[in-house]
């Protein structure tokens, strides 16, 4: 009897990898919880530790209006800057002295020359003695009646005027005047606007932001005319300080989605924030995921179609890329091609990148899977086929898998930083060189080289690079699993990548919604991209205050 019942159980194989799929879950479950545990006691240790911030701080002292004083205080203050020039004149019809500060390359010489000089050093002479003068020289009289400039504005504080100094603005001074003017706008080099070069279409707008925010927050405006269009401003950067706006409609946007965005972005503590990269990892709900929790564009029309959605962008100085918070999984999959394109082939394209995600991710898993401990899932003539193919390769398959993997990876990387003329041919002779040199050589298969080129064409369909890198990090990973258990890793892989994306949230917002909450009547611009006419609705997960789309 016992010999009988032995026969029914599984072989010691087969226990070993349902205690390693049962085991391996748990163990990541605990060490998530640890480390999140860890960062947050010494994340409120340190804020225990932290002392009140610039208590120690001398008042800022104010501008007296004595122009040597005043002068010697600035030239302390700017210390060994080189690019900072002082260029002192005689307002002749008051006999008071002047300067202008400014830093070389950030202003337009002629404005100033032809609206600030000309006017203050001949003032009174071109029509001004046959008017009625004031007594002294004032600001409101500079403002009102003699510079023809539609930017000026007071400082009263030296502190206030060595930041916009450094900023770039240029500083106008006179000799009893106890507040200095900023005149004009910084006006340094920029690049003109072209089209995106991360995000091309082959139908649509074919301009992208560029590194100036004014320019980038005017395309916004360029959309159309739109009065609940509402820019907030903030100042990022504790030692370094930059501009930053977020753009919303104020009849559309969640008011409590719009005050957790704004209290993230006033919590940012940081010397310098270069790029908009550096505000998503510091306003993102789960830092410890390989998901991306806001998403990054240069496209002005795709920034204010999620707007209209009731979304937020954010736009720093100095970078082209903004950021659209909260972000779904699916969003990262939608281009607004798809949109510009009727909807019978902008659902033919949207399935189409569903599915190069998924085979970008699953390829080398489910190959390994296969040919390593499935082989009979295959059909007959095909496993024949292959065995065939892989007759002489020295390495298991993970290994073979790996070695080609990594080396198209670092074509791709190559192929990023050479440069344009030379990067696009390079990644493509090379993967064919090194693709056939190592069939020829015996390393790999022939059917292997097929799988890796249609992982690696399939994770080029992704119109976010970010989330293409994602994928790529991820596919290493399935890889590992295939390798341990075969098909049942395979499955544990895939389920707790779904685990995790049912768990994860941008901003409260669940990150693969409408699956999960599941709501179906989202489903219109899911999978399917459903005619423009029948889409009369906003998404249920954004709560925006209007639900009616108006034409």
């Amino acid at each position: 009897m016992w010999s009988k019942i032995i026969t029914y159980l599984p072989s010691w194989n087969t226990l070993f990898q349902a205690g390693l799929a049962l085991i391996i879950p748990l163990g990541i479950y605990y060490i998530n919880t640890s480390i999140y545990s860890f960062v947050g006691s010494k994340g409120a240790k340190s804020k225990h530790n932290e002392g009140p911030i610039d208590q120690q701080h001398e008042p800022s002292s104010k501008i007296t209006g004595n122009y040597d004083s005043d002068l010697q205080a600035i030239r302390e203050a700017i210390g060994e800057n080189s690019d900072v020039h002082f260029r002192e004149f005689m307002v002749k019809k008051f006999h008071a002295r002047s300067m202008l500060v400014f830093i070389d390359g950030m202003q337009d010489e002629k404005l100033m020359s032809e609206q600030v000089l000309e006017v203050l050093m001949f003032e009174g002479q071109q029509g001004q003695d046959q008017q009625e003068q004031p007594e002294g020289l004032s600001n409101s009289f500079i403002k009102e009646s003699l510079m023809p400039l539609t930017q000026i504005s007071e400082v009263t504080r030296m502190e206030e005027l060595y930041e916009f100094i450094l900023l770039g603005h240029t500083a106008l001074l006179i000799e009893g005047m106890k507040e200095a003017l900023l005149v004009g706008p910084p006006n340094g080099a920029i690049r003109s606007v072209n089209e995106p070069t991360s995000e091309a279409l082959l139908r649509g707008p074919r301009i992208g932001f560029t590194e100036v925010l004014s320019e980038n927050t005017s395309m916004l405006r360029r959309q159309g005319l739109n009065k609940s269009l509402e820019m907030k401003k903030f100042q990022v950067g504790s030692r370094i300080k930059k501009d930053l706006v977020i753009a919303y409609i104020k009849d559309i946007v969640n008011p409590d989605l719009l005050e957790e965005v704004s209290r993230r972005i006033s919590k940012i503590d940081m010397d310098f924030l270069p790029e908009s990269g550096y505000v998503e990892q510091l306003i993102e709900d789960n830092y410890l995921s390989p998901f991306q929790q806001a998403h990054n564009t240069e496209r002005p029309d795709r920034v204010i179609n999620a707007l209209l959605e009731g979304r937020i962008a954010i736009l720093l100085d100095g970078t082209p890329f903004a950021l659209i918070v909260p972000v779904t999984f699916s969003m990262l999959l939608q281009s607004p091609e798809d949109y510009y394109e009727r909807w019978i082939p902008g659902t033919l394209l949207r399935l189409l990148r569903f599915s190069g995600a998924f085979i970008a991710l699953m390829g080398p898993a489910l190959y390994i899977s296969f040919i390593s401990f499935h082989p009979g899932l295959i059909p007959t003539k095909l496993v024949i086929s292959i065995i065939g193919t892989r007759q002489g390769v020295p390495f298991p398959s993970v290994i073979e898998v790996m070695i080609l993997e990594i080396s198209i990876e670092i074509l791709r990387e190559a192929g990023i930083r050479l440069p344009k003329p030379i990067g696009p041919a390079m990644g493509i002779v090379g993967g064919l060189v090194i693709g056939d040199a190592a069939v020829n050589a015996g390393i790999v298969s022939p059917f292997l080289v097929i799988v890796v080129a249609v992982t690696a064409i399939s994770s080029f369909s992704i119109p976010t690079y970010s989330a293409g890198i994602t994928l790529r990090l991820l596919r290493f990973v399935g890889m590992f699993f295939a390798a341990m258990l075969g098909m049942f890793g395979t499955i544990l892989f895939f389920l707790l990548i779904c685990i995790h994306l049912t768990k994860l949230k941008s901003f409260g917002v669940p990150y693969v919604t409408p699956f999960s909450p599941m709501r179906p009547s989202d489903w219109k611009d899911l999978y399917i991209r459903a005619p423009i006419s029948l889409m009369k609705r906003r998404p249920v997960m954004m709560k925006t205050q209007q639900r009616k789309r108006r034409s």
